[in-house]
Protein backbone atom coordinates (compact mmCIF):
# COMPACT_ATOMS: atom_id res chain seq x y z
CA UNK A 1 0.00 0.00 0.00
CA UNK A 2 3.06 2.41 -1.10
CA UNK A 3 0.83 4.55 -2.84
CA UNK A 4 -1.42 5.45 0.01
CA UNK A 5 -0.43 7.57 3.46
CA UNK A 6 -0.74 5.89 6.60
CA UNK A 7 -0.50 7.09 9.91
CA UNK A 8 0.17 6.67 13.79
CA UNK A 9 -3.58 6.46 16.06
CA UNK A 10 -2.92 8.11 19.07
CA UNK A 11 -4.00 5.59 22.20
CA UNK A 12 -7.41 7.30 22.63
CA UNK A 13 -8.23 7.24 19.14
CA UNK A 14 -8.31 3.98 19.16
CA UNK A 15 -11.37 2.93 17.11
CA UNK A 16 -14.54 1.01 18.54
CA UNK A 17 -13.43 -1.25 21.52
CA UNK A 18 -9.73 -1.74 20.98
CA UNK A 19 -8.74 1.34 23.77
CA UNK A 20 -10.41 -0.84 26.74
CA UNK A 21 -8.88 -3.84 25.16
CA UNK A 22 -6.99 -6.53 26.94
CA UNK A 23 -5.56 -6.61 24.06
CA UNK A 24 -4.89 -3.01 23.59
CA UNK A 25 -1.73 -2.38 21.69
CA UNK A 26 1.07 -0.50 22.24
CA UNK A 27 1.15 1.35 18.95
CA UNK A 28 -1.41 0.93 15.64
CA UNK A 29 -0.71 2.34 12.49
CA UNK A 30 -3.59 2.91 9.98
CA UNK A 31 -4.66 3.88 6.57
CA UNK A 32 -8.16 5.30 5.63
CA UNK A 33 -11.34 6.56 7.95
CA UNK A 34 -11.42 4.86 11.47
CA UNK A 35 -14.74 4.98 13.15
CA UNK A 36 -14.51 6.92 16.47
CA UNK A 37 -13.81 4.98 19.97
CA UNK A 38 -16.40 3.74 22.10
CA UNK A 39 -17.09 2.27 25.63
CA UNK A 40 -17.86 -1.35 26.45
CA UNK A 41 -21.74 -0.26 27.24
CA UNK A 42 -22.27 1.83 24.28
CA UNK A 43 -21.09 -1.42 22.45
CA UNK A 44 -23.23 -3.64 24.20
CA UNK A 45 -25.58 -5.23 21.94
CA UNK A 46 -26.87 -6.55 24.37
CA UNK A 47 -27.99 -4.23 26.95
CA UNK A 48 -31.11 -2.78 24.96
CA UNK A 49 -29.69 0.84 24.97
CA UNK A 50 -31.48 3.61 23.57
CA UNK A 51 -28.64 5.52 22.90
CA UNK A 52 -27.33 2.27 21.30
CA UNK A 53 -27.81 3.23 17.32
CA UNK A 54 -25.52 5.92 17.89
CA UNK A 55 -22.48 4.12 18.27
CA UNK A 56 -20.23 2.35 15.57
CA UNK A 57 -19.96 -1.23 16.53
CA UNK A 58 -17.59 -3.92 15.67
CA UNK A 59 -18.52 -7.62 14.58
CA UNK A 60 -15.42 -10.10 13.78
CA UNK A 61 -16.15 -12.42 11.07
CA UNK A 62 -13.57 -14.77 10.64
CA UNK A 63 -13.17 -18.22 9.27
CA UNK A 64 -10.91 -20.54 6.72
CA UNK A 65 -8.99 -19.38 4.26
CA UNK A 66 -10.56 -22.94 1.77
CA UNK A 67 -14.06 -21.96 2.68
CA UNK A 68 -17.01 -24.21 0.64
CA UNK A 69 -18.66 -23.40 -2.48
CA UNK A 70 -21.60 -21.53 -1.24
CA UNK A 71 -19.40 -19.31 1.23
CA UNK A 72 -19.48 -16.38 -0.56
CA UNK A 73 -23.39 -16.09 -0.63
CA UNK A 74 -23.19 -17.40 2.76
CA UNK A 75 -21.43 -14.18 3.63
CA UNK A 76 -23.23 -12.00 1.55
CA UNK A 77 -26.19 -12.70 3.21
CA UNK A 78 -24.83 -12.65 6.75
CA UNK A 79 -23.57 -9.32 6.18
CA UNK A 80 -26.53 -8.24 4.29
CA UNK A 81 -28.89 -9.09 7.70
CA UNK A 82 -26.65 -6.48 9.52
CA UNK A 83 -27.96 -3.18 6.92
CA UNK A 84 -29.76 -0.72 8.46
CA UNK A 85 -27.36 -0.99 11.93
CA UNK A 86 -24.00 0.62 13.18
CA UNK A 87 -22.05 -2.25 12.40
CA UNK A 88 -18.69 -1.75 11.28
CA UNK A 89 -17.55 -5.47 9.78
CA UNK A 90 -14.24 -6.05 11.18
CA UNK A 91 -11.73 -9.23 9.52
CA UNK A 92 -8.10 -10.45 8.53
CA UNK A 93 -8.22 -9.31 4.76
CA UNK A 94 -7.21 -13.01 4.39
CA UNK A 95 -7.91 -15.14 1.35
CA UNK A 96 -11.62 -16.98 1.91
CA UNK A 97 -13.66 -15.80 4.65
CA UNK A 98 -12.02 -13.01 5.33
CA UNK A 99 -12.13 -11.25 2.53
CA UNK A 100 -15.71 -12.68 1.00
CA UNK A 101 -16.98 -10.56 4.33
CA UNK A 102 -14.80 -7.48 3.57
CA UNK A 103 -16.05 -8.27 0.07
CA UNK A 104 -19.89 -8.27 0.93
CA UNK A 105 -19.46 -5.35 3.35
CA UNK A 106 -18.52 -2.98 0.53
CA UNK A 107 -21.50 -4.14 -1.80
CA UNK A 108 -23.81 -3.97 1.20
CA UNK A 109 -22.63 -0.45 1.78
CA UNK A 110 -21.25 -0.79 5.76
CA UNK A 111 -18.22 0.33 6.57
CA UNK A 112 -15.56 -2.23 6.91
CA UNK A 113 -11.89 -2.31 8.62
CA UNK A 114 -8.99 -4.79 7.60
CA UNK A 115 -6.79 -5.70 10.18
CA UNK A 116 -3.35 -6.74 8.92
CA UNK A 117 -0.13 -9.04 10.04
CA UNK A 118 2.18 -7.12 7.76
CA UNK A 119 2.83 -3.46 7.46
CA UNK A 120 0.88 -0.60 6.00
CA UNK A 121 3.66 -0.08 3.66
CA UNK A 122 4.34 -3.68 2.23
CA UNK A 123 3.27 -4.93 -1.08
CA UNK A 124 -0.47 -6.55 -0.52
CA UNK A 125 -0.24 -9.54 -3.07
CA UNK A 126 -3.12 -10.23 -5.73
CA UNK A 127 -6.61 -9.62 -5.46
CA UNK A 128 -6.05 -8.97 -1.72
CA UNK A 129 -4.22 -6.16 -2.69
CA UNK A 130 -7.30 -4.77 -4.63
CA UNK A 131 -9.50 -5.59 -2.09
CA UNK A 132 -7.64 -3.31 0.31
CA UNK A 133 -7.42 -0.44 -2.17
CA UNK A 134 -11.29 -0.88 -2.32
CA UNK A 135 -11.90 -0.59 1.43
CA UNK A 136 -10.04 2.75 1.56
CA UNK A 137 -11.81 3.84 -1.68
CA UNK A 138 -14.85 3.14 0.29
CA UNK A 139 -14.19 5.71 3.28
CA UNK A 140 -13.11 2.19 5.34
CA UNK A 141 -9.98 1.41 7.14
CA UNK A 142 -6.52 -0.78 7.22
CA UNK A 143 -4.98 -1.22 10.16
CA UNK A 144 -2.27 -3.10 11.48
CA UNK A 145 0.19 -3.07 15.01
CA UNK A 146 3.51 -3.66 12.90
CA UNK A 147 6.04 -1.09 11.98
CA UNK A 148 5.33 0.10 8.33
CA UNK A 149 7.96 -2.23 6.68
CA UNK A 150 7.22 -4.85 8.42
CA UNK A 151 6.77 -8.33 6.42
CA UNK A 152 4.30 -10.82 6.67
CA UNK A 153 5.44 -13.25 9.00
CA UNK A 154 3.84 -16.36 10.17
CA UNK A 155 4.20 -15.65 14.13
CA UNK A 156 2.50 -12.10 13.15
CA UNK A 157 -1.02 -13.85 12.64
CA UNK A 158 -1.86 -14.18 16.38
CA UNK A 159 -0.80 -10.68 17.44
CA UNK A 160 -2.95 -9.80 14.20
CA UNK A 161 -5.78 -11.63 15.78
CA UNK A 162 -5.98 -10.56 19.11
CA UNK A 163 -6.48 -6.83 17.09
CA UNK A 164 -9.50 -8.41 15.50
CA UNK A 165 -11.25 -9.24 18.74
CA UNK A 166 -9.97 -6.81 20.14
CA UNK A 167 -12.25 -3.88 18.25
CA UNK A 168 -14.84 -5.85 18.10
CA UNK A 169 -18.08 -6.37 20.65
CA UNK A 170 -18.48 -10.03 19.24
CA UNK A 171 -17.25 -12.47 17.25
CA UNK A 172 -18.42 -14.10 13.88
CA UNK A 173 -16.76 -17.68 12.86
CA UNK A 174 -18.42 -18.53 9.89
CA UNK A 175 -16.34 -21.80 8.70
CA UNK A 176 -13.23 -23.23 10.01
CA UNK A 177 -11.90 -26.38 10.17
CA UNK A 178 -10.87 -28.12 13.79
CA UNK A 179 -7.73 -26.13 13.44
CA UNK A 180 -7.38 -22.49 12.51
CA UNK A 181 -6.49 -19.33 12.85
CA UNK A 182 -10.31 -18.38 13.40
CA UNK A 183 -10.84 -20.51 16.19
CA UNK A 184 -7.74 -18.74 17.97
CA UNK A 185 -9.27 -15.22 17.28
CA UNK A 186 -12.47 -17.07 19.18
CA UNK A 187 -10.18 -17.87 22.12
CA UNK A 188 -9.00 -13.69 22.36
CA UNK A 189 -13.15 -13.21 21.98
CA UNK A 190 -14.13 -15.34 24.32
CA UNK A 191 -10.95 -14.77 27.22
CA UNK A 192 -12.37 -11.14 27.14
CA UNK A 193 -16.21 -12.11 28.26
CA UNK A 194 -17.32 -11.20 24.48
CA UNK A 195 -20.23 -12.56 22.20
CA UNK A 196 -18.91 -15.93 20.09
CA UNK A 197 -20.96 -16.57 17.58
CA UNK A 198 -20.33 -19.53 14.81
CA UNK A 199 -22.57 -20.67 11.89
CA UNK A 200 -23.59 -24.53 12.33
CA UNK A 201 -22.80 -27.12 9.08
CA UNK A 202 -23.20 -30.27 8.02
CA UNK A 203 -21.18 -32.78 10.85
CA UNK A 204 -18.95 -34.14 8.26
CA UNK A 205 -18.20 -31.09 6.57
CA UNK A 206 -14.45 -30.62 6.53
CA UNK A 207 -15.42 -26.36 7.00
CA UNK A 208 -17.83 -26.95 9.54
CA UNK A 209 -16.07 -28.81 12.41
CA UNK A 210 -14.38 -25.91 13.66
CA UNK A 211 -17.62 -23.83 14.12
CA UNK A 212 -19.43 -27.22 15.09
CA UNK A 213 -16.97 -28.09 17.85
CA UNK A 214 -17.20 -24.34 19.67
CA UNK A 215 -20.76 -25.36 19.42
CA UNK A 216 -21.17 -28.57 21.02
CA UNK A 217 -18.47 -27.44 23.73
CA UNK A 218 -20.84 -24.48 24.48
CA UNK A 219 -18.61 -21.65 24.11
CA UNK A 220 -20.44 -20.16 21.16
CA UNK A 221 -24.10 -19.06 19.98
CA UNK A 222 -25.28 -20.91 17.08
CA UNK A 223 -26.66 -18.35 14.21
CA UNK A 224 -28.78 -20.68 12.56
CA UNK A 225 -30.10 -18.31 9.47
CA UNK A 226 -28.51 -15.24 8.58
CA UNK A 227 -31.91 -13.51 9.27
CA UNK A 228 -31.20 -13.84 12.80
CA UNK A 229 -28.03 -12.51 12.80
CA UNK A 230 -29.21 -9.00 14.42
CA UNK A 231 -31.46 -11.07 16.97
CA UNK A 232 -28.67 -13.36 18.11
CA UNK A 233 -26.53 -10.23 18.22
CA UNK A 234 -29.23 -7.83 20.56
CA UNK A 235 -28.34 -5.18 17.44
CA UNK A 236 -31.39 -3.01 16.70
CA UNK A 237 -31.54 -1.67 13.49
CA UNK A 238 -31.17 2.69 13.13
CA UNK A 239 -34.57 4.50 12.25
CA UNK A 240 -36.08 3.92 15.65
CA UNK A 241 -37.77 7.46 16.96
CA UNK A 242 -36.42 8.80 20.05
CA UNK A 243 -38.90 10.23 23.01
CA UNK A 244 -38.18 13.58 21.77
CA UNK A 245 -39.15 13.06 18.34
CA UNK A 246 -42.58 10.91 19.84
CA UNK A 247 -43.76 14.08 21.88
CA UNK A 248 -42.86 16.18 19.31
CA UNK A 249 -45.01 14.33 16.77
CA UNK A 250 -47.72 14.22 19.46
CA UNK A 251 -47.76 10.87 20.68
CA UNK A 252 -47.72 10.49 24.42
CA UNK A 253 -47.41 7.20 25.59
CA UNK A 254 -48.35 5.26 28.46
CA UNK A 255 -45.93 4.91 31.46
CA UNK A 256 -45.60 1.26 31.02
CA UNK A 257 -45.60 1.65 27.18
CA UNK A 258 -42.78 4.26 27.72
CA UNK A 259 -40.80 1.73 29.50
CA UNK A 260 -41.26 -1.64 27.14
CA UNK A 261 -40.46 1.26 23.56
CA UNK A 262 -37.51 2.20 25.36
CA UNK A 263 -36.07 -1.14 25.91
CA UNK A 264 -37.05 -2.38 22.82
CA UNK A 265 -36.99 0.80 20.10
CA UNK A 266 -35.51 -1.17 16.84
CA UNK A 267 -35.69 -4.47 17.94
CA UNK A 268 -37.43 -7.36 16.71
CA UNK A 269 -38.85 -9.90 19.79
CA UNK A 270 -41.22 -12.89 20.11
CA UNK A 271 -43.70 -12.85 22.22
CA UNK A 272 -41.69 -15.29 24.54
CA UNK A 273 -38.97 -12.84 24.66
CA UNK A 274 -41.04 -9.59 25.44
CA UNK A 275 -42.67 -12.32 28.42
CA UNK A 276 -39.29 -12.87 30.22
CA UNK A 277 -37.68 -9.43 29.95
CA UNK A 278 -40.83 -8.04 31.60
CA UNK A 279 -42.46 -8.23 34.59
CA UNK A 280 -45.57 -7.73 33.20
CA UNK A 281 -48.25 -10.24 32.89
CA UNK A 282 -50.10 -11.28 29.40
CA UNK A 283 -53.01 -9.54 29.28
CA UNK A 284 -50.95 -6.36 30.35
CA UNK A 285 -48.50 -6.96 27.78
CA UNK A 286 -51.17 -7.64 25.13
CA UNK A 287 -52.22 -3.67 25.88
CA UNK A 288 -49.43 -2.37 25.80
CA UNK A 289 -48.22 -4.32 22.69
CA UNK A 290 -51.72 -2.90 21.09
CA UNK A 291 -50.99 0.42 22.45
CA UNK A 292 -47.53 0.36 21.05
CA UNK A 293 -49.61 -0.89 17.41
CA UNK A 294 -51.87 1.87 17.27
CA UNK A 295 -49.16 4.23 17.73
CA UNK A 296 -47.97 2.75 14.66
CA UNK A 297 -44.27 2.07 16.84
CA UNK A 298 -44.86 -1.57 16.88
CA UNK A 299 -46.31 -3.87 14.32
CA UNK A 300 -46.52 -7.84 13.58
CA UNK A 301 -47.74 -10.34 10.84
CA UNK A 302 -48.13 -13.58 13.16
CA UNK A 303 -48.86 -12.02 17.04
CA UNK A 304 -45.07 -14.20 17.16
CA UNK A 305 -42.85 -11.60 16.42
CA UNK A 306 -42.88 -8.20 16.78
CA UNK A 307 -41.09 -5.29 15.03
CA UNK A 308 -40.32 -2.58 16.69
CA UNK A 309 -40.25 1.06 15.08
CA UNK A 310 -37.51 0.62 12.35
CA UNK A 311 -36.52 -3.61 13.33
CA UNK A 312 -36.94 -5.46 9.72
Amino acid sequence: MKDRKYYAVQPEKFPLLLGSSIYKPMVLYAQGTLPEPTAPAESNASTGNAALPKAPIGIAMVGTRRPSNSAAELCRKLVNSLRGTNAVIVSGLAQGIDSLCHEAALEAGLPTIGVLAQGLDTHIEGSRGDLANRILESGGALVSTFEPDDPAYKGNFIARNKIISGLCAATLVVQSKIKGGALITADFCTKEGKTLLAVPGNFDSEVASGTNQLLDAGRAKPVFKPESLCQVLGLPKKGGLSFGELSAAGCNLSKEATLVFGRVNGYKKTFVELQSEFDFNTTQLLAILTELEIAGLARTEDNFQFYFNGAV
